[in-house]
């Protein structure tokens, strides 16, 4: 996360306003809704972590012990146990 100073992007109006309320602290105004990315969109960890729940689950439904997978996956069982009785 990068800074910016506030008076060289934010009109003086705007500035005196927002210094009723905070003044030299970090503020941190987060992305509109619909310019939200969800975890691990762009670098692709959400894709990744998706695929090895699959494949976690297809290995329980062939009868691999939850134990197994946890060590297979270095997961613990209960981390297995919400991956494979999740309805996703």
């Amino acid at each position: 996360m990068s800074y910016v100073k506030a008076n060289h992007i934010l009109p003086e109006d705007l500035l005196k306003e927002l210094q009723k309320y905070v003044q030299g602290k970090t503020l941190y105004i987060p992305k509109e809704k619909c310019n939200h990315q969800e975890w691990g969109s762009r670098s692709g960890e959400r894709k990744r972590i998706d695929q090895r729940n699959r494949r976690i689950k297809e290995q329980f439904n062939s009868g691999t012990t939850i134990i197994q997978l946890a060590n297979d996956y270095f997961l613990s069982t209960e981390t297995i146990k919400s991956i494979v009785y999740s309805k996703k």
